[in-house]
């Protein structure tokens, strides 16, 4: 009587198999889970510049020309404007160069903001957060 313990060959290769097969499924579902995270941080940065230009709307009022706003923000007029410091913007992905405030609308007090990551681990594509809140992939 054998009381051999143990895996046969096939069963370890049936198991790297099958660790193999979910790897190959998993991998591409976090790295856009990782993408979506790095999104988050343009989100954020671009409701700060969203909120900012509202409140120089309403401290200009609706018959000021908003035309000179309208750049990236990595001009010194523009995000100290808003009240923004040199580097109050930049993050782990994203800086000051890549947002760009596209248009603006007085009545009611909006603008439409594009974001474009130059950092070479941010997510790829371009988006653009418009007046509603709502992001959209160039």
């Amino acid at each position: 009587m054998n009381n051999k313990k143990g895996f046969t060959l096939i069963e370890l290769m049936v198991v790297i198999l099958t660790v193999g097969i979910l790897a190959a499924v998993a991998v591409p579902i976090m790295r856009g889970r990782i993408d979506s995270s790095k999104w988050s941080e343009a989100n954020a940065t671009a409701g700060t510049i969203g909120t900012a230009v509202r409140a120089y709307i309403a401290e200009k009022k609706p018959d000021y020309d908003y035309g000179n706003l309208e750049s990236r923000l990595n001009v010194p007029f523009i995000y100290e404007a808003l009240g923004f410091k040199r580097f109050d913007l930049d993050g782990a992905y994203f800086n000051q160069r890549d947002y760009e405030i596209k248009s603006i609308t007085a009545d009611p007090p909006t603008c439409v903001i594009e974001v474009r990551s130059t950092h070479p681990q941010g997510p790829p594509s371009t988006e653009n957060l418009d007046a509603t809140g709502n992001w959209s992939v160039n």
